[in-house]
């Protein structure tokens, strides 16, 4: 059984963000502008693209 993914894109910068968003993008692996990752679709990482919701582009 395969796991279910997200690709999740940085689209904006973390530059002057709240430090806990930071963090978050940190953590799903984002490190520039259009940088793309393909993360598990997890009620953890869910949490982290749902806090700094606004930076990113989630797909499927």
């Amino acid at each position: 059984m395969s796991q279910a993914t997200v690709k999740v894109t940085l689209v904006k910068s973390t530059n002057g963000r709240l430090a806990n968003h930071k963090a978050c993008v940190r953590g799903l692996g984002l490190r520039r502008i259009g940088h793309t990752v393909e993360v598990l679709d997890t009620p953890e990482n869910r949490g982290m693209i749902n806090k700094a919701y606004y930076l990113l582009r989630v797909e499927g």
